[in-house]
């Protein structure tokens, strides 16, 4: 089990330790609801150290990443950061990532803690164009700083107007006392925010500072339970729930990252399945009735009949009300139908909606 830089801090803050992903981290404090809360209403910080962050460089890094991701990071310049992912020989999706141009010639990769190995590997293996890369994950930290009030919080630790950085974006500079920190306007909430990274050894700092400057805002340490409430209440997909090596992009409604102005891994196949129906296609949904939907329960039609599996569900903390994803037949999948989920002995009725469940 690995450690983060920052697991005795946690300890020490009695939070309750998991095991994700091969690390030892904080799954929650106070409590999965009031960490909910503080993000959504001021401002929260997460250690997600645990994240893979590889560096590609040189003349032929772009090439790579066009290669490999399945957005056109041509588009991408300095100061500029996409969400992309990693499709496979098989329409299938390795990875979702979010690829950041750090210099002319420098990409910074991050990709999901479970597959750093994986993606590292696939990457190389289809590097046959002289890209340098690096694999910075082992010495890397990750500070999520997210919430509305996150930018009136933290603006006194850095000497640029945080304001100004629009989502999506990032600036390298000074913040909590230390230099050539990436800030960046990215996060898995949809409540605003920062993603702060920087080395190992300087990230207890930036922690302390952080908590600090956010004391006057109702900062609060959160754990990855909140986390995991907060992005599915946008409908953020989840690698290895909602997206995996069996999922296609167009089926998990991925197909606005999925751009065919260029050639790369599967874009033929991919380019086909796009005008085909769908066999499946995930959806978004609100239970009826009382109940919470979990990860791979049943979903049914009036019959009974099974037509889909939720991928992630929970009680949504700011709509007091069960909600899930999961894939089922097209047919099922107009907002507005009518769906059932099979919670033990119970068909609990719902209803398809529009993402994000949550509005704001």
């Amino acid at each position: 089990m690995k450690n983060t830089a920052l697991t005795e801090t946690h300890i020490a803050l009695g939070a309750k330790m998991v095991p994700f992903a091969g690390y030892n981290m904080p799954v929650q404090y106070e409590g999965v609801n009031i960490e909910h809360e503080t993000v959504r209403n001021a401002v929260g910080v997460f250690d997600v150290s645990h994240m893979g962050e590889f560096l590609i460089e040189g003349p032929h890094g772009l090439e790579l990443i066009q290669k490999v991701t399945s957005n056109d990071a041509s588009k991408l310049t300095v100061g500029k950061a996409q969400y992309s992912c990693l499709p496979n020989d098989n329409g299938g999706i390795i990875d979702d990532l979010i690829v950041y141009r750090v210099k002319e010639e420098t990409y910074l990769l991050v990709v999901n803690a479970s597959n750093i190995e994986k993606d590292w590997n696939w990457i190389e293996s289809k590097n046959d164009v002289g890209a340098t890369m690096r694999d910075l994950s082992e010495d890397y930290s990750l500070l999520a700083i997210q919430g509305p009030k996150a930018v009136e919080a933290m603006q006194s630790l850095t000497s640029h107007d945080l304001s100004e950085i629009k989502f999506y974006n990032f600036v390298v500079g000074d913040f909590a006392g230390i230099e050539h920190v990436i800030i960046s306007a990215t996060g898995y909430t949809g409540s605003g925010g920062f993603e702060i990274y920087c080395k190992n050894n300087e990230v207890k700092q930036v922690w302390d500072k952080v908590m600090e400057a956010g004391a006057d805002f109702g900062i609060k340490p959160i754990g990855l339970a909140a986390r995991d409430t907060l992005r599915l209440e946008m409908g953020y997909c989840l690698y290895g729930n909602d997206i995996d090596d069996t999922t296609s992009p167009f089926e998990a409604g991925l197909g606005w990252i999925t751009k065919f102005t260029k050639t790369f891994t599967n874009s033929d196949k991919l380019s086909e399945e796009k005008k085909r129906v769908l066999r499946r296609k995930l959806i978004a949904f609100e239970l009826d009735d009382k109940g919470i939907p979990r990860s791979g329960y049943d979903i049914v039609d009036s019959n009974g009949e099974l037509i889909g599996k939720v991928t992630s569900g929970t009680m949504s903390p700011s709509l007091k009300k069960g909600i899930g994803l999961g894939y089922v037949a097209p047919a099922f999948s107009d907002f507005g139908s009518k769906i059932n989920i099979q919670i033990r002995k119970n068909a609990v009725p719902a209803t398809v909606v529009k993402l994000p469940f949550y509005k704001g």
